[in-house]
């Protein structure tokens, strides 16, 4: 079995060729409740290992057949981080990947290895994930395996992040009823407020959880994303199970909106109904309402807003 999945086209990285660094079946630091993989207990290290000449050849071969590649995803039936030769295999796909950006896909809790840290800090691009702020829902929703503490997680994200030079995303999982009250969203508002990164993408389960857990609307989402604070560049990425249910907003609400959550075109399709799809256009139109970029992603917003970011 290759090694090489794809390419995909992702919405927030482009055209993707995946590079599956455990192939051979789930191998796991985390057993996550949400997981689209079998149920498996959380492991401390790999226990297939697969060479890296392996992963190169398949990689040399998927790249020869597909040329219009944006990025090499490094990922895993689990943890990639996990992978016991991963800096000597970062190294030799950078000396042939050319102009293509790395990404890889982490649970983050590998990150206290100093040897993963620094291998981290050689990526293009680093998409890191946080369900949790607290340690009761953390190993609730995300059952790590032994010795593996939310408090170090955050801590080595932060110091992360404030020495990274690359693209670095956060993503947050909600699932209904295990991290989505009052008290986490604080905490975990206040972990985000120490770390430093391109956006942070908030979704829900989009595909048959290994366990019976359930996820959110968009709505749901959308009420959550504004519980963080306003600095932060939340993203909602996810688009299942959303509601037909569409609401009206006045010019003032449209604006006040935008100003407290930048949203992007499938946002606005989503909350507004087509009275407001119409004033939103309108004052696109006539300039009250602009255009920003964050990592290919256009959002939103009022230009007051704007012209008060570039004046910072």
């Amino acid at each position: 079995m290759s090694t090489i999945f794809g390419p995909v086209h992702s919405r927030r990285f482009g055209v993707s060729l995946g590079v599956d660094l455990s192939s051979s079946g789930k191998q796991c630091n985390f057993d996550c409740l949400y997981c689209e993989l079998a149920p498996m207990p959380a492991m401390a290290n790999q226990h297939t290992v697969t060479p890296v000449e392996t992963v190169i050849s398949d990689l040399k071969d998927a790249l020869s057949k597909h040329t219009a590649i944006d990025v090499i995803t490094i990922t895993a039936n689990g943890e990639p981080t996990m992978y016991p030769y991963l800096g000597e295999l970062i190294g030799q796909i950078d000396a042939i990947k050319g102009s293509i950006q790395t990404l890889i896909l982490s649970n983050s809790a590998c990150l206290g290895n100093e040897k993963v840290f620094n291998t981290l800090l050689k990526l293009d691009q680093v998409k890191l994930s946080l369900d949790a702020a607290t340690p009761a829902v953390f190993k609730k929703i995300d059952r790590p395996a032994e010795g593996i503490e939310i408090a170090s997680i955050i801590e080595n994200i932060s110091r992360f992040s404030h020495l990274y030079k690359g693209k670095l995303f956060i993503e947050i999982l909600f699932v209904k009823g295990l991290n989505d009250a009052l008290s986490e969203l604080e905490a975990l508002n206040t972990a985000l407020l120490g770390i430093r990164c391109e956006r942070i993408d908030i979704g829900t389960i989009d595909r048959p959880p290994a366990y019976p857990v359930q996820g959110m609307n968009f709505e749901e989402l959308y009420a959550l994303s504004r519980r963080f604070d306003p600095s932060l560049p939340i993203h909602i990425v996810s688009r299942t199970h959303l509601s037909a249910t569409q609401s009206t907003y006045s010019d003032d609400e449209i604006l006040t909106t935008l100003n407290k959550r930048p949203l992007t075109m499938e946002d606005i399709d989503a909350l507004f109904d087509e009275e407001s799809k119409e004033r939103f256009k309108k004052m696109l139109s006539q300039g009250k309402i602009g255009q920003i970029e964050r990592s290919n992603i256009l959002f939103f917003i009022p230009v007051e807003n704007i012209n008060r970011k570039r004046s910072k």
